[in-house]
């Protein structure tokens, strides 16, 4: 019998129903039992165990002057595409144009390297009837979703305008209003109704940087934050936990065969656990904790010949080492 007969969805199926005994579609139907199984494949399994097969080399690409590149659900050519929900988890190490990058997943740890702060200029007074300012920025390229404009109206109210990372203003806005990153070019209007009061400094809150190839990455809310500010196109290559692949068809099967074992008890666990068979369930749980400690045997024996990583037995720094900008 070959190996794709016996670990196929099919044979995941019929497990499952001779575990939970459900042997007939009347019981249990197929899509019910499909649905079960590949919630523990998706959901269950990428939790108990952490596996090198599960382990990818993810590749994006930097633009130039764009600091943060974040999961989306609009663009499935992006490498990047729904990648909160594709990937559990980013590991070290990150490689940034083939060089090693510093990773870290603490914004307190990033940015008391890379600090973001503001820089604070007047670009007009008010004078209860002007509502729009124009001008352009010395200090240039400043950071996207970092750009606020404010002032006070003739009765105190507080005016703020903020940029939205799209080069345009939310707000207190009267009209469209535009902030040019890269040279600097501003053109903010606030509401003909609420005009910066007679003598009320007009503000602009700026993150001015230097490009440059980046070395260092944080990644945190599912957004990888790049410093310094990238000056043109790099490849950012990742090491991620992919999901499993979701099983439909029956001749479907799991990444590694060995794992249809460990997936049908998982699976009628969660069938048994459903209809409150805790019985059952204690019953075949020392079956599933011994299916687990089989998987995760490749992983032993594999990593069985490595060398103990020191900072003797290679060139590279810790990760929390940050190279400077």
């Amino acid at each position: 019998m070959s190996d794709s007969t016996l670990s196929a969805l099919s044979n995941i199926r019929t497990k499952v129903r001779r575990l939970t005994r459900n042997p007939s579609t009347s019981q249990l139907s197929n899509t019910d039992l499909d649905s079960y199984i590949n919630n523990f494949i998706l959901y269950d399994m990428p939790a108990h165990l952490k596996l090198d097969t599960l382990k990818k080399v993810l590749t994006f690409y930097t633009s130039p002057y764009e600091e943060e590149y974040k999961t989306n659900t609009t663009d499935a050519d992006d490498p990047l595409y729904n990648f909160k929900n594709r990937y559990t988890n980013v590991m070290s190490p990150i490689y940034i144009a083939g060089e090693k990058a510093t990773f870290s997943q603490s914004r307190d740890e990033f940015y008391s390297i890379f600090s973001m702060t503001e820089t604070r200029i007047s670009i007009g007074t008010g004078d209860g009837v002007t509502t729009n300012f124009t001008g352009t920025l010395s200090n240039i390229p400043v950071l996207q979703n970092h750009v606020i404009v404010s002032s006070k109206g003739s009765t105190e109210e507080k005016l703020v305008m903020v940029d939205d990372g799209e080069a345009t203003f939310t707000g207190d806005v009267g009209a469209p209003s535009t902030i040019n990153y890269i040279d600097g070019d501003y053109d903010v209007t606030f509401p003909a109704l609420s005009p910066p009061g007679d003598g009320e400094t007009v503000w602009i809150n700026t993150i001015p940087y230097t490009p440059n190839k980046p070395n260092s990455v944080l990644f945190a809310e599912n957004s990888f934050t790049l410093r310094p500010v990238p000056d043109g196109s790099y490849s950012v290559a990742v090491t991620v936990m992919q999901r499993p692949t979701e099983m439909d068809d029956a001749a479907d099967l799991p990444e590694l065969s060995e794992w249809w074992q460990y997936i049908a008890y998982g699976a009628s666990i969660k069938i048994l656990q459903d209809r409150l068979d805790m019985e059952t369930v204690q019953l075949i749980m020392p079956e599933f904790k011994n299916q687990e400690i089989l998987i995760n045997r490749r992983k032993i024996v594999q990593n069985s010949g490595k060398r103990t990583a020191t900072i003797f037995t290679s060139g590279y720094t810790y990760d929390s080492d940050f190279k400077g900008n």
